[in-house]
């Protein structure tokens, strides 16, 4: 008994385990749902939810016929909020081994941004610190989440272009950021590692103590001396 139970654990013949958390880290009914939702208590993944803001969604008009913003435009502004929060999350907390961003359009799944790092441990304190956070003048909040293989998260349909629910599928989503960004991201991490294991030498005249480190935004906690500062671009959207 006990190891039928642990081989359908997730599954949707598993009647006491919601089947849609384990997999995607999100339910549509949220705490309504009459399955259990067990939450990890540790895991290299964490959910930042809501976070990212389709352009497109909010300039599209009633009946969805016109959108002000071109895909060009629509491109350039993700991969923008792509690359700063991923160099957030690695300047910050630690080396990420994948980041994936859902375009969904159902409550539970909108703008949702999940991050894997390469340590459980760096997971955890992004988790705890993230949550005395805010981006983009909104609070930010994380969680620890189930999905380690987004492939069995993603939806294959959509993949292949022929997803029916469009943006109100149950399954991710996932918005690919351009071939020119994944290359600088993950090429920066490959240099950044050589560098590690030879640091570069201190220029001539200059004392150590009195070099810094270049951080992506102004970066604030919601309790202290700066709980009063407003971002006003997109330099300093960190709070």
């Amino acid at each position: 008994m006990a190891e039928y139970l642990a081989s359908i654990f997730g599954t949707e013949k598993d009647k006491v385990n919601c089947s849609f958390y384990f997999k995607i880290g999100a339910c549509r009914h949220g705490d309504r749902c009459s399955r259990l939702h067990n939450k990890p208590t540790f895991s290299q993944t964490i959910l930042i939810q809501n976070i990212y803001r389709n352009p497109q969604n909010s300039a599209q008009t009633a009946d969805g016929s016109h959108c002000a913003v071109s895909d060009v435009e629509m491109q350039e502004h993700y991969d923008e909020f792509f690359e700063e929060v991923f160099t957030e999350m690695e300047e910050k907390y630690g080396e990420v081994e994948e980041m994936n961003v859902c375009d969904n359009l159902g409550d539970h799944l909108v703008g949702n941004v999940y991050v894997k790092f390469r340590r459980e441990e760096d997971a955890e304190k992004a988790v705890i610190d993230l949550n005395n956070r805010w981006f983009n003048g909104q609070p930010i909040h994380a969680e620890l989440s189930p999905v380690t293989d987004f492939r069995e998260a993603c939806c294959r349909q959509y993949e292949m272009g022929e997803c029916t629910r469009g943006g109100f599928c149950n399954f991710m989503h996932l918005k690919p950021i351009s071939r020119e960004l994944r290359r600088e991201l993950y090429g920066r991490r490959r240099k950044n590692a050589f560098q590690q294991e030879a640091p570069p030498p201190t220029p001539t005249g200059a004392n150590p103590e009195e070099t810094t480190s270049h951080e992506p935004g102004t970066f604030y906690k919601m309790s202290g001396l700066h709980t009063s500062k407003t971002p006003t671009s997109q330099s300093n959207k960190w709070l």
